[in-house]
């Protein structure tokens, strides 16, 4: 099954980076005040979303990128277009 690594971002610049395998539902669910932490966030929108073979590989992705905690690297991901990240 399909992953997905997408990150959001909301009115005041925030980020929120998180993975699924049905992209749909899940960015209905933070739309829909969902999930705790985007609940708090101003309006999030998505502002990249990349697809991996497995779920699996997209969780260790999403952590890689939570554990660097650099917002600059964040926004040069969203600039490229893509998630350059290696495992």
């Amino acid at each position: 099954m399909k992953g997905y690594v997408y990150i959001l971002r909301d009115e005041k610049g925030k980020f929120y980076i998180g993975s699924t395998t049905d992209i749909k539902r899940r960015l209905r669910q933070h739309s829909n005040k969902h999930t705790a932490t985007t609940n708090r966030m101003k309006n999030p929108q998505p502002v990249l979303i990349q697809e991996y073979p497995s779920l699996e590989i997209a969780r260790k992705i999403e952590r890689k990128i939570k554990k660097l905690k650099r917002r600059d690297y964040i926004e040069k991901m969203i600039q490229d277009g893509y998630i350059k990240v290696s495992l």
